[in-house]
C-alpha cells in the first residue's frame, strides 16, 4: 500500500510540472492546485505596513482595483476584504526571496524584502491575461490556485543601456525601465558621458550638458553615427534623473550612474582642452581636429573639477556605486606628455597602466568622501591593485571575469561574447560582430560552472549585466524604440534566466517553447522583438518556408522592398527574386533566403582616390575583397573614392560603401555617387546614406563607380573604404 500511495504521488507530481505555465524566468517551485480566484472590481490590494504601499499602488493600477493599507483596513466593510490580494513581508524569506499563494479565497504574496514581492507580484502578473500590461484588461479575471516559490541566485541583474552614442529622452528610459522590471531586472546602468556627449546636468559646470549633450549644427561637438546634418541630442537635468531613479525604484530597479574616465572623453575634451595633455598632437590627417580623448593625469586642476563633477553626481544618485569607466584609454597620450612622464618617474612607475591605477585612486577618494564606492572595467586593474570593494565589471571576457573575482574584488559578469546585445545575431543582420555573433540561445547558455569559475572565484561574483552600447542606434531611427527592442528582445529573456539562476532548470527547447509562448506578452508590452527567422528547405526545384511561433511569413521583393504574405511552395527560379522574413505585431525576423538570391560575385576592380593611399591599410585590401582599406587623411569637400573594375561587370545590385563594416564611421558624411559604363562619361545616381549607397537594376553593366564627398572631414584622420558588394545577374 506505501508503494502505490508512493507512485501515486510521483504521478500527481509529474501531472503538476507538466501544469506549470509559462514563467520567465521559471520559479524553482510551482504546485498547482484545484480551483481559481475570481479578481472582481471589488478586488483590493492589503499591505500591512505604508513601505509596501508603492508595490500596490504599481499592482492595483495594473489591475484597476484600489489599495487598502494597515491602518485603513478597519474602515473597510468585512465582505469587500473577503476578495483580496493581500502583499506582506515575511523575515524568513531572503532578500528578493518571495512566496505566491492562489488560493479559493484570495491572492496571498510574501516577500523576503520590497523586491521580493516586487518580484512575485511580476510572477502573478505573468499568471493573468496578457492584456495586463496593456490597455484592455477587463475584470472579473479568474486565476488558477497554486503556490510558487522562488528566489534568485544573484543580487545584481543588471543592464547597461547607452544613452550617449544615441539619445534618449526621459520617457523612452522609463519605458524600457518597464520592460526590464517585467523580467525581474534590477539594476539599471546609465552610460552618461563619452566621446560622443555628456547627459547629465551638472550644475556647477552648465556647459557640459547644455552644449555637450548635443552634436552637429553649431555644437563644437563632432556629429558622429548617424543625423550628421543636424544639431541633436539631449541631457536629463537633474530633476529628470530624480525622476527616473524614483520611477525604477518603485518598480526595484537600482539606477547607477557611469562617468566614464580617463579615456572616452573627447567631449569633456572638446569643451575643456585644458584637460588634455601637455603637447601640440599632429592634426593634419584629422583637417585640423584634435581627437584626444583622455584625461591628463599629472594635472592636479582636473582633480578639482572631477570633484566639482562627481560631487553633484554622488549628490543625485542614492547608488552605493558610481561607475567611473576605466576602459580603452589610450596610454600613449600619456606618453607624449612631459608631465604624465614626470610624474612616473617622481612614483618610480614602469608602465603607464599604472598612471591610469594612481588617477583611478584618486577618483576613488572623492567618491569616499561623498560616502560612496567605485565601479570599473576590468581595465582598471591591470595597473595596480584598487580599494577593495572595488566593484570589477568583466567585459572583455569570460577569463577576465574569473581573474577579477580571483584577486577579491566584488565582479559583476558581462562577457562581450554572451551578453553584449549590439552585436550581431546572425551574419548578416545590423550590428557589431568584434566580440561574437550570437543570438539568445548563446545566451541562455551561460553560467558559472560553464565558464570554469571556482568556488573562490564564485563567492566573489554579485552578478550577471547585459548592455546595449548605442552607436548604431543613432543611424537606425532612434526615434522609435525597434532598433532596441529588436537587438534586446528576446535575448533578455535568456539574460533573465541567467542572471536570476534558473537557465539549469529547463533544457533549451523547454525555455524556447516558455519564449514562444511568452510573445504574447511582448506584443501586449509592444515590444519590436526579433523572431527567430523562418526555416527555409528546398526538394528539387521548390522552395518551402514555416515557422514555429505563431508569426506569417513576408515575401519581400528585392527590387523595390514590397512585401506579400508568402502562401504556398515556390519554385526556386521565383524564390530567387525574394527574401522572406516573419512577423507578429512590431516583431520580425532576419530575412532569409536561396543561395541563388544571396550569392556574390567578386570580379577583379583597383581603387584610386584623391585623399592617398594608407600604408597599413592599403587599398589593396579592399581590392582581395573582404578587408578594409583607409585613406591616409579625412576627406574635404570634392574629394573621391573611385573603382574601376577590369570589365564591364552586369548585375543587378552593387553596394558601395564607405566606413567601418557595421559601423558608420570613417565615412563621407555626405557625398554621391556616379556611375560609368564606359570608364569615361559618368552618370549621377543618388545620394549616399550612412555612406552606402547601393545601385539597383543598373541599365548597363558597369565600368566604373565614384563617390564625391560633399562635407568636409568626418572626426577621424582617415576614410574607411569597405569592398563592393556585387549580386549577379539571375
Amino acid at each position: 500500500m506505501r508503494l502505490n500511495l508512493t507512485i501515486i504521488a510521483l504521478l500527481c507530481a509529474i501531472l503538476t510540472c507538466g501544469a506549470q505555465p509559462h514563467i520567465v524566468p521559471a520559479p524553482r517551485s510551482y504546485v498547482a492546485a484545484e480551483g481559481y480566484f475570481t479578481i472582481t472590481p471589488r478586488t483590493v490590494v492589503e499591505v500591512d505596513c505604508d513601505e509596501l504601499l508603492p508595490v500596490a499602488n504599481y499592482l492595483a493600477e495594473r489591475l484597476s482595483v484600489d489599495v487598502v493599507s494597515a491602518l485603513q483596513q478597519g474602515s473597510v466593510s468585512h465582505s469587500k476584504l473577503l476578495s483580496s490580494l493581500h502583499l506582506s513581508l515575511n523575515s524568513a524569506l531572503t532578500a528578493e526571496a518571495y512566496r505566491l499563494e492562489v488560493s479559493n479565497g484570495g491572492i496571498a504574496i510574501e516577500g523576503g524584502d520590497y523586491g521580493g514581492l516586487f518580484c512575485g507580484v511580476q510572477t502573478l502578473l505573468q499568471l493573468l491575461p496578457t492584456d495586463v500590461y496593456g490597455e484592455g484588461f477587463v475584470l472579473p479575471c479568474n486565476v488558477d490556485c497554486c503556490v510558487v516559490e522562488d528566489a534568485p541566485l544573484f543580487g545584481y541583474r543588471g543592464f547597461m543601456l547607452d544613452v550617449c552614442r544615441t539619445w534618449l529622452d526621459k520617457e523612452a528610459v522609463m519605458a524600457y525601465i518597464d520592460l526590464l522590471a517585467y523580467h525581474k531586472i534590477n539594476v539599471l546602468r546609465l552610460h552618461l558621458t563619452d566621446d560622443e556627449a555628456w547627459r547629465i546636468e551638472i550644475k556647477s559646470h552648465p556647459e557640459l550638458a547644455q552644449v555637450g549633450g548635443f552634436r552637429g549644427g553649431d555644437s563644437p561637438v563632432w556629429p558622429r553615427y548617424g543625423k550628421w546634418n543636424e544639431k541633436w541630442g539631449g541631457y536629463y537635468t537633474q530633476e529628470d534623473m530624480r525622476a527616473i531613479i524614483a520611477y525604477a525604484a518603485v518598480r526595484n530597479i537600482e539606477v547607477i550612474p557611469e562617468i566614464d574616465l580617463p579615456g572616452h572623453s573627447l567631449c569633456m575634451a572638446t569643451l575643456h582642452p585644458e584637460v588634455l595633455c601637455r603637447y601640440t598632437p599632429d592634426t593634419a590627417a584629422s583637417l585640423g581636429y584634435d581627437d584626444r580623448n583622455v584625461f591628463c593625469v599629472s594635472r592636479e586642476e582636473n582633480y578639482a573639477l572631477l570633484e566639482d563633477i562627481l560631487g553633484e553626481v554622488c549628490e543625485l544618485f542614492p547608488s552605493a556605486y558610481i561607475h567611473i569607466g576605466g576602459d580603452e584609454v589610450d596610454m600613449s597620450q600619456w606618453r607624449r606628455c612631459p608631465d604624465c612622464q614626470a610624474l612616473m618617474r617622481r612614483k618610480t612607475m614602469s608602465e603607464p597602466s599604472e598612471l591610469q591605477a594612481h588617477m583611478m585612486r584618486r577618483i576613488s577618494d572623492i567618491l569616499a568622501k561623498y560616502g560612496k564606492r567605485p565601479a570599473v572595467w576590468n581595465e582598471a586593474i591591470e595597473g595596480g591593485k584598487l580599494p577593495a570593494d572595488t566593484r570589477v565589471y568583466g567585459w572583455e571576457g569570460l577569463s577576465e571575469c574569473r581573474a577579477a573575482a580571483a584577486e577579491g574584488y566584488p565582479t559583476v559578469v558581462v562577457p562581450g561574447q554572451y551578453l553584449y546585445f549590439d552585436m550581431k545575431q546572425s551574419a548578416g543582420e545590423p550590428g557589431h560582430d568584434w566580440a561574437a555573433i550570437f543570438d539568445m540561445r548563446k545566451v541562455y547558455g551561460l553560467t558559472l560552472d560553464s565558464a570554469g569559475f571556482t568556488d573562490s572565484e564564485r563567492h566573489n561574483v554579485v552578478g550577471f549585466e547585459s548592455t546595449f552600447f548605442s552607436e548604431i542606434y543613432a543611424s537606425s531611427h532612434p526615434e522609435r524604440a525597434d532598433y532596441l527592442h529588436y537587438m534586446t528582445f528576446p535575448r533578455m529573456l535568456s539574460f533573465a534566466a541567467v542572471a536570476w539562476g534558473s537557465n539549469t532548470l529547463l533544457s533549451w527547447d523547454e525555455f524556447y517553447r516558455s519564449v514562444v509562448a511568452h510573445y504574447d506578452r511582448l506584443d501586449a508590452m509592444g515590444v519590436a522583438y526579433r523572431l527567430m527567422p523562418p526555416q527555409l528547405s528546398v526538394d528539387k526545384d521548390i522552395c518551402c518556408l514555416t515557422s514555429d511561433d505563431g508569426s506569417v511569413i513576408y515575401c519581400r521583393s528585392e527590387v523595390d522592398g514590397s512585401e506579400r504574405p508568402y502562401a504556398n511552395d515556390m519554385c526556386l527560379t521565383e524564390a530567387a527574386g525574394y527574401s522572406f522574413v516573419s512577423r507578429r505585431g512590431k516583431a520580425c525576423s532576419p530575412e532569409v533566403a536561396t543561395k541563388a538570391h544571396t550569392r556574390t560575385i567578386q570580379p577583379a576592380f583597383y581603387l584610386t582616390s584623391s585623399m592617398g593611399d594608407s600604408d597599413r591599410f592599403s587599398f589593396a585590401k579592399a581590392e582581395g575583397y573582404g578587408r578594409l582599406a583607409r585613406t591616409t587623411r579625412a576627406a574635404r569637400v570634392g574629394d573621391w573614392i573611385m573603382y574601376t573594375f577590369d570589365k564591364p561587370v552586369a548585375c543587378r545590385r552593387m553596394k558601395i560603401a564607405t566606413g567601418n563594416f557595421q559601423l558608420p564611421r570613417y565615412l563621407f558624411e555626405n557625398g554621391y555617387v556616379e556611375v560609368s559604363y564606359d570608364g569615361e562619361l559618368f552618370v549621377r545616381v543618388g545620394e549616399l546614406e550612412c555612406g552606402i549607397y547601393t545601385i539597383v537594376a543598373p541599365p548597363h553593366p558597369i565600368k566604373a563607380v565614384r563617390i564625391i564627398s560633399t562635407s568636409e572631414g568626418n572626426g577621424a584622420r582617415w576614410v574607411s573604404i569597405q569592398p563592393p558588394t556585387i549580386w549577379p545577374v539571375l
